[in-house]
């Protein structure tokens, strides 16, 4: 029997002209775009649409706008019959696009979450500026001997172990220049630093913590009527209040993706259907 699982993506998977396709075909999602640029107070659905480039990256930007575009493609998947999975993962800013879909939290609530989430950590960027970087080819324990001498640098950990043999590592800007030196000494085949606005999934995002606290606190979380599988756990989860906590750690803790991946394969998912840009 056939298992599916829908998964969506996390920042990063962004581009001008994301959504466009499907507002001008379906009315259903134009009036969701119609409603996240109502809710928000400014006019996102443009922004996905038009550009430009820059504003789009912008982490506070990137964020609802990868949300929004996600879960109206899912409305779209079950408007036009697809049943509801039998369990939703996403990676880092996708969780909650996936706790939506799992009816853990309503879509207007996510919304705002997202919006606050990316403001936050846009925020912690600038109070402690961090860097992030992807190491191609070392297995979890090689690059943890990397990590462990690299913290005499700075700050540094993994942050997403994202599939066998990519892990990308974050935290201070000195102690991540330094694990990329060390990690091509331990024989990496690639190691690459990236754009971003801050050292996600690492310590220093503990500013961001704070101002997401209080926005989740008051956010209305009810139980998952599917499992989520979590980035912080990597195991399925429907309680809402863990749910909820689990967003919260998810801030400094490292998306364990691979090993979520693996353990839905384990428990009987044989189908995998990204949902999002591209």
């Amino acid at each position: 029997m056939t298992r599916t699982a829908f998964l969506f993506p996390g920042q990063g998977s962004q581009s001008v002209g994301m959504g466009r396709d499907l507002v001008d075909a379906l009315p259903d999602a134009k009036a969701r775009f119609d409603q996240a640029d109502e809710l928000l107070g400014f006019p996102l659905s443009a922004t996905m649409a038009d550009g430009p480039d820059d504003a789009l990256k912008a982490t506070e930007m990137a964020q609802p706008a990868l949300f929004l575009h996600a879960f109206a493609l899912f409305e779209a998947l079950r408007a036009a019959g697809a049943p509801l999975p039998d369990a939703v993962a996403g990676h880092s800013l996708g969780e909650y696009t996936a706790l939506v879909a799992a009816g853990a939290l309503p879509f207007e609530a996510g919304l705002r979450l997202v919006r606050r989430r990316g403001e936050e950590m846009a925020r912690a960027g600038e109070i402690e500026p961090g860097a992030m970087a992807a190491v191609v080819g070392l297995t979890p324990e090689a690059l943890h001997k990397v990590l462990d001498q690299a913290v005499d640098a700075g700050i540094v950990q993994a942050a997403n172990f994202n599939a066998p043999g990519q892990i990308v590592v974050s935290g201070s800007v000195a102690g991540v220049e330094r694990a990329m030196v060390l990690a091509k000494e331990a024989g990496a085949k690639l190691v690459k630093a990236l754009v971003v606005s801050g050292a996600f999934h690492s310590p220093l995002m503990r500013h961001a913590q704070l101002g997401l606290a209080e926005a989740l606190d008051a956010a209305p979380f009810s139980d998952a009527e599917i499992p989520v599988y979590t980035n912080v756990t990597a195991a399925p989860e429907t309680d809402g209040e863990t749910l909820r906590g689990l967003l919260l750690d998810q801030l400094t803790s490292p998306v364990r993706w691979t090993e979520l991946i693996e353990r839905m394969t384990a428990d009987g998912i044989t189908r995998f259907v990204e949902i999002g840009p591209g």
